[in-house]
C-alpha cells in the first residue's frame, strides 16, 4: 500500500524512522480505502437527522466535510470526525418519539459544545484533568468502546444476514490484499445488493441534477430558550462521554499508533470546539474526534491525514452541489454492509490494546473499566479514575 511495508500496514504503526515524523498526506488507493472506514457510524446518524430531526442534509455534508479536511491537515494521521453519539441519540429519540427538542436546539448544542471544548483546550484545563488518567483506564475505554462497536455492528448485521454474512467473508480472507483494497470490495458490494433489491433507487438515481446550494448561517435563529435546551438537554450528557472517547482515548489510539506523529488532549480538546463552532453556525450538528473513527479508517488501510481529507471532500462536494438528492446516495449503503464496517472497526480498536498490565490493580481497573464503557464512557471514567487512585493509595486491597 503505497510503498508501506504489509507488516508493518497489518499491525497498524508507524512506519518513518525515529526522529523524521512523516507529515506528508498521501492519496493512493490504501487512504481512499481508509477514508471510507468510518461510514459504518457516519451515515446512520446523518440518516436519523435527516429523516427524524428534519435537519438539512446539505449543511450536515458540508459541515463535516470542512471539518474532516481541517482535521487531516491538523493532525497528519487518520483523525476522525463523527457525530457526538449521546447528542445524537438524544435529539433523534426524541424527534421519533414526537418530542422534538428542534432544529434550533440541536444547532445551539453545537455551539454550546464548542464553547465549552475550546475554553478547557486553550487554558490546559483538558490537559490537567487527563493526567489523572492511567494507562489501564485509556486502554479500558479503548476495549470498551471496540467491543460496543463490535455489539452495534453485529446488530446492523443481523437486519440483512445474506449480506452481510459473505461481505464479513469477504472482508475476512482479503484483508490483507495489495492489489485490491477490501473496502472497495464491500463498497461495490453493498452498492450492488442496494440496486438488485431496491427497484425504485436506478430511477431515483438517475433523477440527482447537480445544483449549488450555498450553506446558510443560522446564528440568527437561535434563540435563548434553543441556547439553554440544546446546552442542558443534549451537549451537558454528552461531556462525559467526549472526555472519554473522543480526548482522552482517541489521543491515546493516535500516539500508539502513530508515535511520530502524536497529539495531546489539550490540542483535540481545542479542535473539538473549533469544528463544533463552525458546525452551530452553519446549521450542523455536535461532532467528535471517536477512538472508534480512527479505528475504521486505519483498519481499511489510512495511514495519513489524506484519508480524512478524502472523505472530507466527497461529503463536502455533495453537500454542495448534492444536497437534495443525498437521500437515493445514502441508500446505496445499505445496514448490514455498514454493520461490516463498524463490526471491523470495533475489532481494530479492541485488538489494539494488548498490553494488560502487570499488576491485579492494573487489570482490574482495565476490566472493570471496558465493561462500564459498554454501558456508560462516563461511568467507566469515573470508576478507572477512582478504583487506581484507590490502590495507589493503598486503601483497596488486591
Amino acid at each position: 500500500m503505497d510503498g508501506v511495508p504489509e507488516r508493518a500496514e497489518a499491525e497498524g504503526v508507524a512506519t518513518s524512522p525515529p526522529g523524521a515524523p512523516d507529515r506528508k498526506l498521501r492519496f493512493g488507493r490504501s487512504e481512499w480505502a481508509g477514508a471510507f472506514g468510518d461510514l459504518g457510524t457516519l451515515i446512520p446518524f446523518v440518516v436519523a437527522y435527516v429523516e427524524l430531526a428534519g435537519l438539512g442534509a446539505g449543511a450536515l455534508f458540508v459541515t463535516f466535510g470542512a471539518a474532516m479536511i481541517f482535521a487531516g491537515f491538523a493532525y497528519r494521521t487518520p483523525f476522525p470526525v463523527q457525530p457526538m453519539k449521546a447528542a445524537g441519540a438524544i435529539a433523534i429519540t426524541n424527534a421519533a418519539a414526537g418530542v422534538t427538542l428542534g432544529a434550533a436546539a440541536i444547532h445551539a448544542a453545537a455551539l454550546a459544545t464548542g464553547m465549552v471544548w475550546l475554553l478547557l483546550g486553550v487554558t490546559g484545563t483538558a490537559q490537567r484533568v487527563a493526567r489523572l488518567i492511567a494507562r489501564p483506564i485509556a486502554l479500558g475505554l479503548i476495549v470498551g468502546l471496540g467491543i460496543g462497536f463490535m455489539l452495534e455492528g453485529a446488530r446492523s448485521m443481523s437486519d440483512g444476514p445474506w449480506l452481510a454474512i459473505p461481505a464479513l467473508a469477504l472482508a475476512i480472507v482479503f484483508s490483507d490484499s495489495r492489489r485490491v483494497p477490501v473496502m472497495f470490495a464491500l463498497l461495490a458490494l453493498g452498492i450492488a445488493w442496494s440496486l438488485a433489491t431496491d427497484a425504485s433507487l436506478p430511477g431515483r438515481l438517475d433523477d440527482i441534477r447537480p445544483s449549488l446550494h450555498w450553506p446558510t448561517v443560522v446564528l440568527g435563529g437561535i434563540g435563548v430558550d434553543a441556547f439553554v435546551a440544546g446546552f442542558v438537554f443534549i451537549a451537558l450528557p454528552q461531556l462525559p462521554l467526549t472526555l472519554g472517547n473522543a480526548v482522552v482515548a482517541v489521543t491515546a489510539e493516535n500516539n500508539r499508533l502513530f508515535p511520530d506523529r502524536p497529539t495531546s488532549e489539550g490540542k483535540v480538546a481545542t479542535t473539538t470546539g473549533l469544528v463544533n463552532l463552525f458546525s452551530g453556525a452553519l446549521g450542523g450538528v455536535p461532532m467528535c474526534h471517536g477512538a472508534g473513527g480512527m479505528a475504521g479508517h486505519v483498519r481499511f488501510g489510512a495511514r495519513t491525514g489524506g484519508a480524512p481529507v478524502i472523505l472530507g471532500v466527497v461529503l463536502l462536494v455533495l453537500g454542495l452541489f448534492a444536497s437534495t438528492s443525498i437521500a437515493p446516495l445514502l441508500a446505496l449503503f445499505p445496514r448490514p454492509l455498514l454493520g461490516v464496517i463498524l463490526f471491523l472497526a470495533g475489532l481494530q480498536l479492541a485488538m489494539g490494546a494488548r498490553d494488560l498490565g502487570h499488576g491485579r490493580l492494573d487489570r482490574l481497573v482495565m476490566f472493570g473499566t471496558a465493561g462500564l464503557a459498554l454501558w456508560n464512557v462516563g461511568a467507566a471514567f469515573v470508576f478507572g479514575v477512582v478504583v487506581h487512585e484507590l490502590g495507589r493509595r493503598g486503601l483497596l486491597r488486591l
